[in-house]
C-alpha cells in the first residue's frame, strides 16, 4: 500500500460527516422546537438521533479508526493490575498521614511567620 493511499480519505466520507453534522442539529433544534412536547418522546428521539449519527460516523475512516483504538485500549486495560483490597487501604492510610503531617508543618511554619511579622511590625 502506498503512503498517498493512506493518506487519502475513502469516498462520501465528508458527505457522511456532513450527514452527521446535519442529524445533530435536527436533533438539537428538534429538542428546541418540540419543548411541549412529553419529555419521554424527545428523549427517544435523541437517543434514535444519536444511535444513527454514531452509526453513520463509525462507518468512516476515522470512524473506524477510532473504534480500533477504543477497542485496543480496552485490551490494555484488561493487562492492568489493579490493587487488592488492603493495598488500596494501606495507600490510603499513608496518603491522609503524611497530608495530616504537612498541614501541621504549614500551620506551625504560617504560625511562626504570623508572630514574627506582627512582633516587628509592633
Amino acid at each position: 500500500m502506498s503512503l498517498g493511499s493512506e493518506l487519502q480519505a475513502p469516498r462520501f466520507d465528508t458527505l457522511k460527516w456532513l450527514l452527521v453534522i446535519a442529524i445533530v442539529i435536527i436533533g438539537i433544534s428538534g429538542n428546541y422546537w418540540y419543548t411541549g412536547q412529553f419529555l419521554l418522546y424527545r428523549a427517544i428521539a435523541l437517543v434514535f438521533l444519536s444511535i444513527l449519527a454514531l452509526f453513520i460516523a463509525f462507518q468512516t475512516a476515522r470512524g473506524k479508526a477510532f473504534y480500533v483504538m477504543f477497542s485496543e485500549a480496552r485490551n490494555e486495560i484488561r493487562k492492568v493490575v489493579w490493587p487488592n483490597r488492603q493495598e488500596t487501604t494501606q495507600t490510603t492510610l499513608i496518603v491522609v498521614v503524611v497530608v495530616f503531617i504537612m498541614s501541621l508543618l504549614l500551620w506551625g511554619l504560617d504560625s511562626l511567620l504570623s508572630w514574627g511579622v506582627s512582633s516587628f511590625i509592633g
